[in-house]
């Protein structure tokens, strides 16, 4: 699967727009997470228990929406695109959306 955040892929032909495709999913803060992150904000530094969070929540978001296209018979994604929202105090979403396409192999 071809994953772009641009509207073509280049040097392939585009033969066919299937339609949108997303994934997301939700991640609570985790109290020990918060703990460290608080005395993190007093000294500096990276937060990488967040760090390491959202990856994994960028990464679970962009497989469910490569599964989507799977179910419509797409070899590509074009034009993808990430956001986040907060959903709850201590809760947010993560979603990840592109057109799913086939393309000319």
């Amino acid at each position: 699967m071809i994953i772009v955040n641009t509207e073509t892929i280049q040097g392939k032909e585009i033969l066919e727009v299937l339609g949108l495709v997303q994934g997301s999913t939700i991640r609570a803060k985790h109290l020990g997470k918060d703990i460290a992150a608080g005395l993190k904000q007093i000294i500096g530094g990276e937060l990488k228990g967040y760090s390491q969070m959202l990856s994994e929540a960028r990464e679970q978001a962009l497989q469910r929406m490569v599964s989507e296209a799977e179910k419509m018979k797409a070899n590509a994604i074009v034009n993808v695109r990430f956001t986040s929202s907060n959903i709850m105090g201590g809760a947010s979403e993560i979603l990840v959306y592109g057109t799913a396409v086939k393309i000319k192999d």
